[in-house]
C-alpha cells in the first residue's frame, strides 16, 4: 500500500534530545557502559509522600474518568501556588491541567495561532518551542541571544524582531539550554516592549521556577504587568522539581478564553491526565516543598563540580549557569584538531558525537537548541557518576592534535 503523510507532521521531526535519550538506551541494552548527561531528568526519588498520595488513589478505587483538563481540588492547590509564591491572582476557570507542561504549550499554541503567525522565540531555546509552532502552521522567528547577555532576549532585539505578523512570544525562565535566569529588571524591560504591542501573546515557560542559585531570585513576567497578565499563559509542572517526569503533569493559567479553547482540543486528542497522577500533584503541591532545600544545594555542587571540570579542558569554555540543570559550555575552539580515527572535528554535532565514541558520555549538540558551537550538558547524575563522565571526556579531548 502507498499512501502520503500529511504536511503537517512532514513539517516536524521527532524531539534530537528524545533521540539522543533513546540511542543512550540501546547503547546501555547492547552492554556499552555509557553515563547519559543529555535529558533532563533529576536523579532523586519522587518524594515519599506524593508516592503515598499515588498509592492511596488506586487503593481507594480513586481511578476512574476525570474533568477534561483537570480535577477541581487540583486547580485548586495551582491556584493557590500562584498566589502565594508568584503574586497570580487566577480563577478556577483560568487554570488548565495537562499531560506534562509540554501538553500544556502544545495546547495553547494550537489554540492561539493561525497559518502564517510568527512566534517570538529567544535562541538557544527547548527543542520542542520551533516545532510545536510549526505544527500548528505558525512560523518560528529566532531570535540569537549572546553570550554576552547571557544567552538572554533583550528589549532591543525583541523590539527588533516584531511586525504587523507577531502573535506570540515564548520565554524560559529559568532558561533549557543554558541555565541562564532572567532578573525582574530584565523581565521588566521585556514588559515594557510588549505594553506597546497589545495583539502579542505570552507563553512563560517556568518549568525550572524552583532551580535557582546563588543570589538568583525567581521571576515571572505576568508578576510585573497586570497589562502583561491578561495575555499571557504562565506554564509550569511537576517533572522537574518534584522528581515526576515519568507521571506526566502540568499546568498553566490564563485567559479564561484561552484556557477554555484548550479544554476543547484536549477532550479530542489526550482528554484528562491520569487521575493517579492529578492525586500525587495535590500531594505535592500540598505539601511540603523541603525537600526542593536539599536538592537546589546537591545540583549547585554538582554545577560547580561540572563548570569546573569543563572549563579544564583545553578548547573548551563554560559560564557558570544561574538556574535549571544545564550548562551550555562552548566547544568552537576544538574545531580543526583530529582525533584519534583521523577525524576532524568540524562542528558541536562532530564533538558530541566523539564525546559519545571515545568516552562513551552522551551529550546534546548546542545545534539542536539553535545555538551551534556550544553543547548541553545535563549535571541531574549523582555526584560520583557525574564526577567520572566528566573525567571521561577530559582524557578523550587529551587524545585529539
Amino acid at each position: 500500500m502507498v499512501f502520503d503523510l500529511s504536511d503537517r507532521i512532514n513539517r516536524i521531526q521527532t524531539s534530537q534530545t528524545i533521540k539522543i535519550a533513546d540511542i543512550t538506551r540501546d547503547l546501555i541494552a547492547k552492554g556499552k557502559k555509557v553515563i547519559s548527561l543529555s535529558q533532563g531528568e533529576p536523579d532523586f526519588e519522587t518524594p515519599e509522600h506524593i508516592k503515598k498520595a499515588a498509592i492511596n488513589a488506586i487503593e481507594d478505587g480513586k481511578t476512574k474518568y476525570s474533568y477534561v483538563d483537570g480535577m477541581p481540588l487540583l486547580k485548586e492547590a495551582v491556584r493557590e501556588k500562584f498566589l502565594s509564591e508568584n503574586s497570580l491572582d487566577y480563577k478556577i476557570s483560568e487554570i488548565s491541567i495537562g499531560t506534562g507542561c509540554k501538553q500544556i504549550i502544545f495546547n495553547a499554541l494550537m489554540s492561539l495561532l493561525n497559518p502564517g503567525d510568527e512566534v517570538i522565540i529567544p535562541s538557544p531555546f527547548w527543542v520542542s518551542y520551533k516545532d510545536i509552532v510549526e505544527f500548528a502552521e505558525g512560523i518560528p522567528v529566532l531570535v540569537d541571544c549572546s553570550i554576552e547577555n547571557r544567552f538572554k532576549l533583550t528589549p532591543d532585539d525583541l523590539e527588533s524582531a516584531i511586525n504587523k505578523s507577531t502573535r506570540c512570544l515564548i520565554i524560559n525562565n529559568p532558561t533549557n539550554p543554558t541555565g541562564s535566569v532572567y532578573s525582574y529588571d530584565e523581565l521588566k524591560s521585556i514588559s515594557n516592549v510588549l505594553v506597546k504591542y497589545p495583539n502579542i501573546f505570552v507563553i512563560s515557560d517556568d518549568i525550572y521556577e524552583y532551580l535557582v542559585y546563588n543570589d538568583s531570585k525567581f521571576h515571572t513576567i505576568a508578576e510585573i504587568d497586570e497589562n502583561i497578565k491578561m495575555r499571557t499563559l504562565t506554564c509550569n509542572g511537576m517533572s522537574k522539581s518534584f522528581c515526576m517526569t515519568g507521571w506526566r503533569l502540568g499546568y498553566g493559567g490564563g485567559p479564561k478564553k484561552l484556557i477554555e479553547a484548550m479544554s476543547k482540543l484536549q477532550s479530542q486528542s489526550t482528554f484528562h491526565p491520569s487521575t493517579i497522577s492529578q492525586y500525587a500533584a495535590i500531594a505535592g503541591l500540598n505539601g511540603s516543598r523541603d525537600f526542593i532545600t536539599d536538592q537546589k544545594k546537591s545540583y549547585e555542587e554538582r554545577r560547580n563540580i561540572t563548570v569546573s571540570y569543563l572549563n579544564n579542558i583545553d578548547g573548551i569554555t563554560c559560564n557558570t549557569p544561574e538556574g535549571s540543570f544545564y550548562a551550555f559550555p562552548s566547544c568552537k575552539d576544538l574545531y580543526g584538531k583530529r582525533t584519534p580515527n583521523g577525524e576532524i572535528l568540524k562542528n558541536d554535532i562532530d564533538v558530541c558525537a566523539y564525546i559519545l565514541k571515545e568516552a562513551e558520555v552522551s551529550v546534546s549538540p548546542g545545534s539542536f537548541f539553535g545555538k551551534k558551537d556550544y553543547f548541553r550538558v545535563c549535571y541531574t547524575a549523582e555526584k560520583n557518576l557525574l564526577s567520572e563522565a566528566l573525567n571521561r571526556i577530559s582524557n578523550a579531548f587529551t587524545l585529539i592534535k
